[in-house]
């Protein structure tokens, strides 16, 4: 055999052995690390006195990063500006931050970074990690704790701020929305409690905000508000539970404009109430015009409908509520104005309490009872009872329903008229009502009722509410006729008697009505009468 060919064999088999054996001790990966990273020092060092440093550096054991620092890092008393706070998007061993303000004389500050800090390879979080400094002699060690709930839904939100305001002479209620306070802290991760720490001496205004933009102050178009109702003294060893709300904004309206022909848009904020709202036109001189006001179902929107042209190219208009007063000038145009259209809801299967709706897209003035007919499966009229909803513009439709029945409604033309003369087409729609055994009911009774009334009310899990009733004594009561689901069940102290549930308000230091929610979720199965155990409110 070639000499060539045979040292290119052997050549070949070494190599091959060389291959098979590296890839028999080919390391296969060490265990996963579940070590968090270790705090080696600070410089300065932690709970330094005396603090002058504009920077503070502390070190790790191995290379970390920041996660969701806005929403973890808790910086009390607040630095205004905040100081820049490092490493933002790449890995390093320490954690830099530099002070860009001056620091309060005597003060006592604790950056407690949460759970942001975590190893760069595997996110190991280092918990808690908290950097405290004084600029005075000694570091304050007082705390206070407490709990969060929200007034109106069963869950409450993450990540509450509150907020202590020193009760100084310099201290009024316009603190929250323009000042500083002088502690913050959040409620910790996914759960309702919060601990203020580090804190001195003193009479404190606690108040929790839910913080939108994170500006520590309170925007009440955003942010939901909670308080107690006397200030606190530090040291305390009292445990405080603060309910949080969304204050109802005082009706006031935006700038109108033209929307469609002879259709203005009104933007608004809070309660719509159309007693409290003039509309005057000032140029052209007019009489007042035949018009109507309509609300939009789904958005903050008013819109303002005038039966004639008016033929300027603009006018002026004065818009009066009981907190405002101003003059807006409107361009106008001669725009095509909407024709009547009625949309019947709902359709196909009614409930046996559920309203039918003939709902409009122009302002309804007039109605017909005598052209309407309701005929049941055995072509028998049901009486019925109508009403128009001006401000949602609708025409809502009662009558009796019977299980498994089909009804044959029909509205013959003329039977709306709008507030341009217009009238509808005739409208037939079928309805059905399902068998009683598609349903099931609740059966109830509460304990320790401290006063009446009460609103008992039935939502779904998003809080939509499904079902109420009202109760001025006694303590049974049953939801019959729902649909298989999952429930939440509260219980409203209806204090001012008006029937529905009142949020609160911070300057005028009321507290909203008060909500029991029923701990458990209650799961109703057709054909089933679930008796549930009594509900003992606290």
């Amino acid at each position: 055999m070639n000499r060539k060919l045979i040292k290119f064999i052997l050549f070949t088999i070494i190599i091959t052995s060389v291959v098979r054996c590296a890839k028999k001790g080919m390391p296969e990966g060490g265990p996963i690390d579940e070590e968090p990273p270790r705090f080696i020092r600070a410089n300065p060092e932690n709970y330094t006195t005396n603090f002058k440093a504009e920077e503070i550096r502390i070190l790790f054991n191995e290379y970390i990063k920041l996660e969701n620092p806005q929403q973890q890092i808790i910086i009390s008393p607040p630095m205004d500006p905040k100081p820049n706070i490092l490493p933002l998007g790449q890995a390093r061993k320490d954690v830099r931050i530099e002070i860009g303000d001056t620091l309060r004389e005597n003060t006592t500050y604790a950056i407690n970074f949460g759970k942001s800090i975590v190893d760069n390879n595997e996110g190991n979080p280092y918990p808690y990690f908290k950097y405290v400094f004084s600029t005075g002699d000694y570091i304050d060690s007082l705390e206070v704790s407490g709990f969060i709930e929200d007034a109106y839904l069963k869950e409450t939100p993450e990540f509450v701020s509150i907020f202590l305001y020193e009760m100084d002479s310099t201290y009024t209620d316009s603190v929250v929305y323009k000042d500083i306070p002088r502690y913050v802290s959040y409620t910790r991760d996914s759960s309702v409690n919060f601990d203020l720490e580090n804190l001195k001496a003193g009479k404190y205004q606690m108040v929790a905000i839910l913080d939108d933009n994170d500006n520590y102050k309170f925007n009440p178009g955003k942010d939901k508000i909670g308080f107690l109702e006397h200030p606190i003294t530090i040291p305390t060893d009292s445990v405080y539970t603060l309910s949080i709300f969304q204050e109802e904004l005082a009706f006031e309206v935006k700038r109108p404009k033209l929307f469609k022909g002879r259709q203005l848009l009104i933007g608004y904020q809070g309660m719509p109430n159309l007693d409290d709202l003039e509309l005057n036109f000032l140029y052209p001189p007019m009489d007042a015009p035949v018009s109507r006001i309509t609300r939009d179902a789904k958005t903050d929107t008013l819109y303002y409908w005038f039966r004639d042209p008016i033929e300027t190219d603009s006018v002026s208009l004065e818009v009066v509520t009981p907190r405002q007063r101003d003059t807006v000038y409107i361009r106008m145009a001669q725009l095509e104005r909407d024709s009547l259209n009625v949309s019947p809801e709902p359709s196909g299967n009614i409930e046996y309490k559920q309203p039918f709706l003939l709902k409009a897209n122009t302002p309804l003035v007039e109605k017909n009872d005598a052209l309407i007919t309701i005929l049941n499966k055995d072509s028998i009229e049901v009486p019925f009872t109508s009403e128009i909803r001006y401000l949602e513009n609708q025409l809502e439709i009662n009558f009796e329903k019977e299980p498994e029945d089909t009804y044959y409604f029909k509205a013959l033309p003329g039977t709306l008229t709008d507030l341009f003369g217009d009238q509808n087409d005739t409208i037939n729609q079928k309805l059905t009502t399902k068998p009683l055994s598609d349903y099931g009911s609740l059966i109830m009774s509460l304990r320790n009722v401290r006063s009446y009334p009460i609103i008992i009310e039935l939502t779904t899990l998003k809080g939509e509410l499904v079902k109420k009733q009202t109760l001025t004594e006694g303590t049974n009561f049953t939801f019959e006729h729902l649909n298989a689901g999952d429930y939440f069940l509260r219980i409203i102290y209806d204090k001012n008697e008006n029937g529905y549930w009142d949020t609160g308000s911070w300057l005028e230091r009321r507290k909203p009505e008060k909500i029991s929610y029923y701990p458990d979720t209650l799961s109703v199965r057709a054909s089933w009468d679930k008796v549930i155990p009594p509900f003992y409110l606290d």
